[in-house]
C-alpha cells in the first residue's frame, strides 16, 4: 500500500491512476491531518509527501513519520514544485529517501517507486546475515546498526547506503555507484544526495565526524569503510 499525499486533486488522481496501473494499491489524501490520524491506524509500504500543503507541510509530516516508531523506517518519497537545492537538502535531512519535482513524468514517477521498493526487497548482505567489523554490528534480519553494543538509529536510505559500504569494505565506491546501487536509477548531477547522507551517517557512527575511522572520503572519488585495524 502506498500513500499519497497532495493537495491538488489532478496530480493525486495521476499519481493514484498510473501507480494502481503498475499493480500497486494506493490511497489519496489532500489534508495532513486525515492523513496523520490514518497511519495512526494503518502503516503502508511507502510515503509519497508533496512538500507545499496547507496546515501541515510534507516536511513535518516527514519529520513526524521518522519520529514514530511504527513508520520511521518505512521509505518517503518527497514531491516539490520548488527546485532549490535548500528543499531537497532538508527533507533529506529530515529523513526522506528519495524526492521528485514537479512536473514529472509518470514513467519518472513509476521507475523511482519500483527503486525504492525494489531497494527494500534487495539485499546483497542476506538476510538473516550478521556482520562484525570491530565494534560495529549489522544485523540484516532486523535491518538494525549496533555500535559498542547500542542501536544506532538510521533512516531507511542511510542504512542502506551504510551497509552498501560495509559490502565492499576496503574498496572505493564512487558517488554515482553509491546513487545506482542505493536509488535504483540514474540520479545524473545530484551526488549532493550521497553526501548529505555521508554526512548523517558519520553523525551517527563515528566518535568524531570530523575525523572519521569507519567511513572514508577518497577525494574526486567517493567513499570507502575502512578495513584497517582502529
Amino acid at each position: 500500500m502506498i500513500f499519497v499525499v497532495d493537495d491538488e486533486k489532478h496530480i493525486l488522481q495521476l499519481i493514484k491512476y498510473n501507480l494502481e496501473e503498475n499493480g500497486y494499491r494506493v490511497k489519496t489524501f489532500e489534508d495532513g491531518e486525515v492523513f496523520l490520524k490514518e497511519i495512526g491506524n494503518t502503516t503502508p509500504d511507502l510515503f509519497i509527501l508533496d512538500i507545499m500543503l496547507p496546515g501541515k507541510d510534507g516536511l513535518e509530516l516527514c519529520r513526524k513519520i521518522r519520529q514514530d516508531y511504527r513508520t520511521k523506517k518505512i521509505p518517503i518519497m518527497m514531491v516539490t514544485a520548488k527546485g532549490e537545492e535548500f528543499d531537497k537538502v532538508l527533507g533529506l535531512e529530515l529523513g526522506a529517501d528519495d524526492y521528485l519535482s514537479k512536473p514529472f513524468s509518470v514513467r519518472e514517477l513509476v521507475a523511482r517507486v519500483k527503486a525504492l521498493f525494489r531497494r527494500v526487497g534487495n539485499s546483497e548482505l542476506v538476510e538473516g546475515d550478521v556482520f562484525k567489523h570491530e565494534d560495529i554490528l549489522i544485523d540484516c534480519e532486523r535491518r538494525e546498526v549496533y555500535k559498542k553494543g547500542n542501536l544506532i538509529e538510521l533512516t531507511y536510505k542511510e542504512y542502506e547506503l551504510f551497509k552498501m559500504l560495509v559490502m565492499y569494505k576496503g574498496k572505493v565506491l564512487s558517488r554515482e555507484k553509491l546513487l545506482e546501487k542505493i536509488w535504483g536509477y540514474d540520479f545524473t548531477g545530484e551526488t549532493r544526495t550521497v553526501d548529505v547522507h555521508i554526512r548523517y551517517l558519520r553523525q551517527k557512527i563515528e566518535d568524531d565526524s570530523d575525523d572519521p575511522v569507519y567511513i572514508e572520503t577518497v577525494r574526486g572519488v567517493g567513499y570507502r569503510f575502512a578495513d584497517k585495524k582502529k
